[in-house]
């Protein structure tokens, strides 16, 4: 038993081995990781970083262009655009996590019942996900930010409920395959309870697939955060989001070109670095890329 558990953890040693020396690997993931973490950074540190506070402006300084004393401009009721930014930056993390946690809570609860236990407990997963993949998302949260209001939680909450479709058919999918796997049987032959079985021996092989996931669907809240904000259904003022930014700035873009461009170029920055790290992960943790 000991030498066995001893072989066990030497496997997953090497696994971890592997999959640091893949990533490490792969130039864009590296530098996708440096801009994950500085955006992270960013939204830990606004509050040291930003030259001014978010909601501090004045209208004899509305719409400057970048100068020395504001390295991004200034709004249209002269608020630092810099300060803005960087409080922007950390408003579109917190939604995109906060989205994030709610839908894998759904996506994995869900998922694990329908294809773990099967039988009619699947069948009524899988008509839920069919009436949800029937009903646009955006206009899901649209109807939810509509009846709460427009806090950045109710943001949250909104995405989050309409979300969730993606994560459940995929976990749905890996339990599925996953529970006539040998180790699997093998572990239901010796007495492990169905709790143990799917949480202890089928769920940390499916948690590579939701990490990478998890990547990809970031930037896709951030996008969807935005959309909420170009349909005046974003998060109120005086809270900057960077979709916000861009939705007040095409009233002037054209003679004030800064208001559209820097929060454009964060989001554009954001998503990079996100879709980055995914497809690094994707190729790290793919068993055909061991060599």
């Amino acid at each position: 038993m000991t030498s066995l558990k001893e072989a066990e953890e030497k496997g997953q040693k090497r696994r971890k081995a592997n999959f640091m020396w893949r990533f490490r690997r792969n130039k864009l993931a590296v530098a996708g990781s440096g801009i994950v973490l500085a955006c992270i950074f960013i939204a830990m540190f606004a509050n040291f970083l930003a030259p001014t506070s978010y909601d501090v402006g004045n209208l004899v300084e509305a719409r400057q262009p970048p100068s020395w004393s504001h390295v991004f401009g200034t709004d249209a009721v002269g608020r630092d655009y810099l300060s803005r930014m960087l409080y922007a930056t950390r408003t579109s993390i917190i939604v995109a996590l906060g989205v994030q946690v709610i839908t894998l809570s759904i996506g994995i609860s869900l998922g694990t019942l329908g294809g773990y236990l099967g039988g009619w407990v699947d069948q009524i997963v899988v008509r839920i996900i069919e009436i949800a993949t029937g009903i646009p998302a955006l206009l899901i949260a649209m109807f939810i930010m509509g009846l709460l209001g427009h806090s950045m939680w109710n943001v949250i909450f909104a995405l989050g409920i309409s979300g969730w479709v993606v994560e459940t058919r995929i976990t749905r999918g890996q339990f599925l395959a996953f529970k006539e796997r040998e180790f699997v049987i093998a572990a239901q032959a010796i007495g492990a309870s169905r709790f143990r079985v799917a949480f202890r021996h089928i769920f940390p092989n499916i948690v590579p697939i939701l990490a990478v996931l998890l990547a990809f669907q970031v930037p896709a809240v951030i996008f969807n955060e935005a959309g909420l904000s170009f349909l005046g259904l974003g998060i109120d003022e005086p809270v900057p989001s960077l979709g916000k930014m861009i939705s007040t700035s095409l009233g002037y873009v054209r003679t004030y070109w800064h208001m559209g461009l820097f929060p454009s170029l964060m989001i554009a920055v954001i998503t990079m670095g996100f879709t980055f790290v995914g497809d690094g992960l994707r190729d790290a943790l793919d068993p055909t890329m061991n060599r």
